[in-house]
């Protein structure tokens, strides 16, 4: 329930397009204001004033640390089997331990990495970067090594060859962090754990993507890679092309955001990392991209202007992680036509806000919990345990960003939805051609 005191969200969004451009820039504060307040039922549950005055980077920076720290503190210290909890679908809580360790720590790292491998200036922002670059490096280390109690079973599930890829995914994106200072023997064992996922038969869908994704980063370790398997990925999802910056999950289109947790960011990933075997590769590259940033626009139109977004199709509790692909872009410098950095940086702003700031989003020592806005278990498939929801995590990488970088540096502005529903006369949107 709105608190008396609050203003009606309408009422904040239609008076924005009526207001001086000195008075709009209070707009996203307004706004997020009042839908901060309808998503808490008391005003016990509401953010503090003090978080609701932060910057936007100090904010991410806080959801960073409060995700990251109880995975990448237990793993530094070969104690994340032994201390993170195994949420799951009832009676598999055991069937998801061989494999929610490595789900964790893999999808963490993904969306860390521009972070880690970031140059920055901000002092208490350099000391956490500093203190995460050698918990990473260390969780490497007890993560591929057989003989530490955190080995995290590569090859033993078939769930392992996901977040295989997800780790290199995160190796690829801070190479200087996360490879080159590692020792001989990490280095051996990393590359002996993904060949060991190999055993694993990726299904005819974004499944194809993790199998090339693991051969792209075997590619870059200077190992032997199998080029046939990214051939066969980068092949299947030209002919799942279904239109308007949308591949199919497989041959049939499905309404999720698996375009955007695998398809479109690893399919990028993996054409940026291996050389071009094939002319058909480096064709395919710059509509890739095209198809991306398309996609990207799609996804920012997505965000309401009271900050929420569909809660549509399978794997929902990773939460904000459905915003893979629009957080990639962003990173990329390659946002589309109308769409600019300072208006993402506000929307996704406003989206995690929401989400950890809901009660019940985190247990009492810390850990995620399954659910899309606080603790609601029944939305996670049987797959779905407490590692599988680390995939938030991806939505952080515009931190790779310099904090100079107009994406952190402009002023705050609306986003799309908010705009339209605000009154702003804005061009028609119209589907791609590529």
């Amino acid at each position: 329930m709105v608190s008396r005191s609050q203003p009606r969200l309408e009422t904040v969004l239609f008076s924005y397009s009526e207001t001086s451009p000195s008075t709009r820039r209070g707009f996203l504060k307004g706004a997020l204001a009042v839908t901060t307040a309808s998503a808490v039922s008391s005003p016990a549950q509401r953010p503090s004033p003090s978080a609701e005055k932060q910057e936007d980077r100090a904010y991410w920076i806080d959801i960073l640390r409060r995700v990251s720290q109880p995975v990448l503190e237990a793993v530094s210290k070969a104690q994340l089997r032994a201390t993170m909890p195994v949420e799951a679908a009832q009676g598999l809580e055991q069937d998801r331990r061989k494999s929610t360790h490595l789900e964790a720590f893999g999808r963490l790292i993904s969306g860390l990495a521009p972070w880690l491998e970031s140059q920055i200036t901000d002092k208490a922002e350099v000391t956490l970067q500093a203190q995460y670059r050698e918990w990473a490096r260390i969780g490497l280390k007890n993560g591929t090594d057989p003989s530490s109690p955190d080995y995290m079973n590569f090859g033993m599930t078939s769930q392992s060859v996901v977040d295989a890829a997800f780790l290199v995914l995160g190796i690829l994106r801070a190479p200087k962090q996360l490879w080159e200072p590692l020792d001989q023997p990490t280095r051996s064992n990393l590359v002996k754990a993904l060949q060991a996922t190999r055993q694993v038969l990726p299904g005819q869908s974004n499944w194809l993507l993790f199998s090339a994704m693991i051969e792209a980063g075997l590619c870059f370790m200077g190992e032997w890679w199998d080029s046939l398997r990214v051939d066969y990925a980068i092949q299947m999802h030209k002919e799942w092309f279904v239109g308007d910056g949308t591949y199919g999950d497989g041959a049939h289109f499905h309404w999720d955001y698996y375009n955007s947790f695998v398809i479109q960011p690893m399919l990028m990933q993996v054409l940026d990392t291996v050389p071009p075997r094939s002319a058909s590769w480096s064709a395919f590259k710059p509509l890739v991209l095209e198809r991306a940033r398309r996609y990207a626009a799609i996804q920012e139109r997505m965000i309401s202007p009271e900050a929420t977004f569909p809660v549509i199709g399978r794997s929902i509790t990773y939460r904000f992680g459905a915003f893979h692909l629009l957080s990639d872009i962003s990173l990329r410098r390659q946002l589309p036509e109308h769409v600019s950095p300072e208006q993402v940086r506000c929307a996704l702003t406003a989206v995690m806000r929401r989400m950890i700031e809901r009660p019940g989003t985190f247990d009492a020592k810390g850990w995620l919990t399954i659910g899309f806005a606080g603790h609601q278990p029944h939305l996670g498939e049987t797959y779905i345990s407490t590692g599988s929801l680390y995939l938030c995590a991806v939505g952080w990488l515009p931190l790779g960003l310099p904090e100079t970088d107009p994406f952190w540096a402009g002023p705050a502005k609306p986003w799309t939805e908010a705009k339209v529903w605000g009154g702003e006369d804005m061009p028609a949107d119209h589907a791609s051609s590529a």
